[in-house]
């Protein structure tokens, strides 16, 4: 019998490349990033997140670290703003969002309170954390495979 190793990814990303940036207001250009990163999902009717990356790039330009309270609180001004429903709006679902974006690395928490990893933009974060670290990684584990796969063929 052949031992199997659990199917349980170590790391995963997903990207997605758009047409160029043009002429977009705020909020659909944070969801294109969004999109683009992996966080959003294709006909995701649940958008919050778009609008916690918001409010979190927001903050990160006034040095700001934010509770879930708040970044809650926020959001729904964002959504009022924008006349979109409230969904998503529950705290559970702002502290889960909140979770994907640390388990990405993408903000740090400290002290109950949220901020941008080290404090850097967007695309800091994604040059230094997911392009220079994560990718890298992924990339070579999938040459290893590739490589077994050759052997034995």
């Amino acid at each position: 019998m052949v031992n199997r190793i659990k199917d349980v990814p170590l790391a995963e990303i997903t990207l997605r490349k758009y047409e160029k940036p043009a002429n977009l207001e705020k909020r659909e250009l944070v969801r294109k990033v969004c999109l683009s990163l992996g966080l959003l999902q294709l006909g995701d009717s649940r958008d919050v997140i778009v609008d916690i990356m918001i409010v979190l790039t927001e903050s990160n330009k006034k040095k700001e670290k934010l509770t879930s309270d708040e970044i809650n609180a926020r959001v729904g001004e964002i959504r009022k703003q924008y006349s979109l429903e409230n969904k998503g709006l529950a705290e559970s679902n702002i502290r889960r969002q909140l979770k994907r974006l640390r388990d990405k690395m993408i903000i740090d928490k400290s002290e109950n309170k949220y901020y941008m990893i080290e404090n850097l933009s967007l695309k800091d974060i994604f040059r230094n954390n997911i392009e220079k670290f994560v990718l890298p990684q992924i990339i070579e584990r999938v040459k290893e495979y590739l490589e077994e796969l050759e052997k034995i063929s």
